[in-house]
């Protein structure tokens, strides 16, 4: 894994970091020597991953549906808890990688307008949130933000059309958003992953036959692993990336291409 020298000591956040993806994000910032502080609803997975860890990693069960949670979660890292906190001045956020999301698979016919705003409260309106609560900490021409869409917004399947949605939603908002806070130097981009072979993938959705049809769509047959969409992540956040804001980056061994 390359190092970036900048996020040694660097404070970032990372949403759904217990699992999948999310892990192999909080792992890989963790290698650089960053402060990573990452949250989820799966808390025995992430307390595990976080004792695993050890003290440069911090975990906190968040409902993203919640904003005051959201509200909290960020404070608490910005300025403390009332255990800690000191007349120290508020902590700088390097990095927010907005990472969490749900990729329910629902028939138009079946979809309820709960199921619909429910989706969209997780997978689009929590970026909007974590956004707006720590772009406010980040240094000027320092700061990050990082937010995960998906191939699935190129290749639209049937029974996803809420997903896709909210994912073609994350690109169009990186988009603004980047314009918004590029004064500052705070670059904001979209990595979008392919098709992921993360455990909870292997074990509902990914048959002998998906892997080939996989394999096929793709320019590289390689499969993907969380650790390749972790470090496209890393360089992103770096400072090495310093020319790029504004984009979507396809993390997908060439399938959208093809």
């Amino acid at each position: 894994m390359p190092s970036y020298s900048d996020l040694q000591d660097a404070t970032v956040l990372i949403t759904g970091g217990a699992n999948g993806i999310g892990a192999a994000i909080v792992r890989s910032f963790h290698a650089q020597n960053a402060r990573v502080f990452f949250c989820d609803t799966d808390a025995t997975a992430g307390h595990a991953l976080a004792a695993e860890l050890g003290p440069r990693a911090a975990f906190t069960q968040v409902n993203l549906m919640r904003e005051a949670e959201i509200i909290r979660w960020v404070k608490s890292i910005t300025h403390g808890t009332k255990k800690t906190k000191s007349a120290a001045p508020p902590q700088p956020i390097h990095a927010l990688i907005n990472n969490a999301a749900r990729d329910p698979r629902m028939s138009l016919a079946s979809m309820s307008v709960k199921d619909w705003d429910d989706l969209f409260a997780t997978n689009l309106r929590a970026y909007f949130l974590l956004a707006r609560e720590t772009a406010p900490h980040m240094p000027a021409g320092a700061g990050a933000i990082i937010n995960l869409s998906s191939i699935t917004f190129h290749i639209a399947p049937a029974e996803m059309s809420a997903y896709v949605a909210t994912k073609g939603g994350v690109i169009g908002f990186t988009r603004s958003l980047a314009r918004e806070l590029g004064p500052r130097g705070i670059r904001v981009n979209t990595v979008s992953p392919g098709w992921i072979m993360t455990p909870r993938q292997l074990k509902q959705f990914v048959t002998p036959k998906i892997k080939k049809q996989i394999r096929s769509s793709q320019c590289v047959p390689e499969l993907l692993q969380s650790e390749d969409i972790a470090e496209v992540v890393l360089f992103l956040s770096s400072t090495a990336s310093r020319a790029i804001t504004g984009q979507e980056i396809l993390a997908d061994r060439g399938w959208a291409h093809s």
